[in-house]
């Protein structure tokens, strides 16, 4: 057989020099031709019953437009100050993390799902709908991000004054790029002692292209600059593109379930216009559906009539299976039909992990509880399992180890399910050579998982942003980052340092099976795969795992790793020893090495006969995540 690895290429930025820095409803009034804001503000919140009209806002004074950054530098903040500015909230009070609305969002400290929120704001004369969507900043979120820029004609770039520019933010600007969306540069927290705007400015000038002139200079935090950035929002992204005149077109680019009123769709409409109770039809899957409810997200959800072209909003239409919802599917008029958009390139899983119920009795409500959140988090993929020890279950597929962590989270707390989560893995791909094993294994080429170790890695490339900054670009396995990688990296580079990756195909290496046998009988739920370099290492730390969770029988137990027909780690598991002389109380030497002997021969028959049943618990121990 021929191995291959999954690589992935790897960005990498370290602070090589310089300061210490700290871590860390009703129709809508008209007043001399203009909107009258502060009475739309506080009709709002009036009534949940009320419905506002946005038919009064011509296309032209739209704005739709996302904030993105590398994790930790304020965006969140930024957008609490932005909801302040345009009344949305009250200045009264202390807002934090306002569209973080995930119980493991406020926990963690970080934005892990794109939020929608619809503010208005009246600049030279006339009042503005911006459509803000706030996006994750960490890599393992990235599809968050793609998806919300597709309903964007523009991007905050956010970056932090004292950190500067991280890999993240270089991967979300060209990501905005690549789409030829507007980018806006801001330079936050430059109220801090040690905030360096200067040298950072000349860091987004070099990487960037972006004239530092060009570049707003806030404090997200006090509140400082907020009006300059809404008003490069308005003068500097352009409206969004449509005609009222066209059939109704809208994109399906988020969505999330509700117990009572069922599957919920963000959606942007690209041409024409919908109201509650018209007919839609689905382009995935071609089933036609009624619209209960249309509304816009202020942060809540604020019901409308109607929606227009290059408007942001939600709607509602008793779609009750979370099969029915796809991702970048395109909706619009039963009879009316168009040609769909192009939607969304579907996740590249980066990490498996196995997903068990703690007892298979719970198997059809963790199902359910699997698919409404994948409803809400589009980028897991899904596929059965099953296991010999843990019984039915999922293989499933995340961005990121982070993402896998949350994904587990969400499942605790949002649906009350406790499982049995395995061990990462990553994909390889093994090529099969000779015509009897091709048809036994159904092709010439195979991919199978296995739980991954260490690093190795090749660098292509160094470049210095500024006299403090340094880039590399390395390929490497994906098996050698997605465990305790980047908690390293903060370790070694005292917390300044920061990495990006993205799928780099496979690459032939040497690689092989590891076979675990106890008393010389293959257990075949713990084989896993190792670099030769790393295998015996790894088969050591196996065996002495087991060691101590196999319980002790009456028969001694040869716990061993193989690799191929050579034998590289073992421990023994003592038996339990019944003291056969206790009854003896005098006479003969021989009288006791007699019984010694008779318990030594049956305790030989019995390891010759006796099965070792390896608990579940032994299992989920050496399968668990670290």
């Amino acid at each position: 057989m021929v191995w291959r690895e999954k690589l992935v290429k790897f960005l990498m930025f370290k602070l090589i020099a310089g300061p210490i820095a700290r871590l860390k409803s009703s129709n809508i009034p008209i007043l001399n031709g203009q909107h009258n804001h502060k009475h739309l503000l506080r009709s709002f919140h009036s009534s949940t019953k009320d419905k506002l009209d946005l038919s009064s806002i011509p296309q032209d004074k739209i704005r739709n437009f996302s904030i993105i950054a590398h994790v930790d530098h304020g965006k969140s903040t930024l957008a609490d100050r932005l909801l302040e500015t345009t009344g949305v909230i009250s200045r009264e009070g202390k807002n934090e993390q306002v569209l973080d609305k995930l119980q493991v969002e406020r926990e963690r400290g970080i934005t892990v799902k794109a939020q929608t929120a619809s503010l208005f704001y009246d600049y030279s004369g006339a009042t503005y709908l911006l459509n803000l969507i706030d996006t994750p900043g960490h890599v393992d979120f990235h599809y968050e991000v793609s998806r919300s820029l597709a309903a964007c004609q523009g991007v905050i770039l956010l970056v932090d004054a004292n950190q500067g520019v991280q890999a993240q933010t270089v991967a979300n600007f060209f990501l905005a790029f690549e789409a030829d969306l507007t980018i806006i540069p801001v330079l936050n927290k430059i109220d801090l002692k040690l905030a360096r705007p200067d040298l950072v400015k000349k860091q987004i000038e070099n990487l960037f292209d972006i004239s530092s002139s060009d570049i707003l200079k806030i404090s997200a935090k006090n509140g400082i600059g907020i009006d300059d950035v809404l008003q490069s929002v308005i003068e500097k992204i352009a409206p969004p593109p449509g005609s009222m005149d066209k059939p109704l077109k809208m994109l399906l680019f988020d969505s999330w379930y509700d117990q009572h009123r069922g599957a919920i769709a963000n959606i942007l409409v690209k041409d024409g216009t919908v109201s509650k109770g018209d007919i839609v039809k689905s382009a995935h899957s071609g089933k036609s559906y009624q619209v209960q409810e249309l509304g816009i997200m202020h942060p809540d959800p604020v019901v409308v009539p109607q929606l227009y072209p290059g408007q942001v909003g939600y709607i509602i239409c008793n779609m009750r299976s979370a099969t029915e919802i796809q991702i970048g599917d395109t909706l619009y008029h039963e009879k009316n039909p168009v040609k769909p958009l192009p939607g969304f390139k579907p996740a590249k899983p980066m990490v498996y992990a196995g997903v068990f119920p703690n007892d298979q009795s719970e198997y059809p409500a963790l199902k359910s509880a699997i698919e409404r959140l994948t409803l809400n988090d589009s980028s897991v993929s899904i596929h059965p399992d099953s296991s010999v020890a843990l019984g039915q279950g999922w293989r499933l597929g995340f961005l990121g180890l982070l993402h896998m962590d949350v994904f587990n989270q969400r499942l605790e707390q949002e649906h009350n399910t406790s499982v049995v989560m395995t061990a990462p893995n990553v994909p390889y791909k093994v090529k099969i050579i000779g015509t009897k094993n091709i048809k036994s294994y159904q092709g010439e080429e195979i991919t199978i998982l296995n739980p991954c170790q260490e690093r190795r890695g090749e660098q292509v490339d160094q470049s210095y942003i500024d006299d403090t900054r340094i880039m590399f670009k390395v390929i490497l396995p994906l098996n050698e980052i997605i465990v305790d990688f980047f908690d390293e990296l903060k370790s070694f580079t005292s917390g300044y340092g920061s990495f990006d990756y993205e799928e780099h195909g496979y690459r032939k290496s040497d690689l092989v099976k590891i076979n675990i046998l106890l008393n010389n009988k293959d257990v075949e739920e713990l084989t896993t795969i190792a670099h030769r370099s790393k295998a015996r290492k790894m088969a050591q730390s196996m065996c002495l795992k087991l060691k101590d969770s196999i319980p002790r029988q009456l028969f001694e137990i040869a716990v061993q790793a193989s690799v191929g027909n050579k034998i590289i780690a073992r421990e023994t598991i003592k038996p339990y020893r019944k003291d056969v002389t206790a009854k003896l109380y005098g006479g003969d030497v021989t009288r006791k090495t007699k019984l010694l002997k008779k318990q030594a021969e049956g305790k030989k028959k019995m390891r010759k006969i006796g099965k070792v049943e390896v608990p579940k618990d032994t299992f989920i121990n050496i399968l668990k995540r670290i």
